[in-house]
């Protein structure tokens, strides 16, 4: 997993950009984990009213 952008091709274009060594960070990787629980929250939610 990278970061957003390919820091080497957008750095010339950007006006701030700074660059992401070594990948996301330990926010990033919690965030996404949160989104992936509250789906499959929302997902066993939806099943049980059917």
């Amino acid at each position: 997993m990278v970061g957003d952008v390919d820091y080497k091709e957008v750095r010339e274009k950007a006006s701030a950009i700074t660059p992401v060594p070594g990948g996301v960070g330990p926010m990033t990787i919690a965030m996404l984990l949160n989104n992936a629980l509250l789906a499959a929250d929302f997902s066993i939610q939806r099943n049980a009213c059917l």
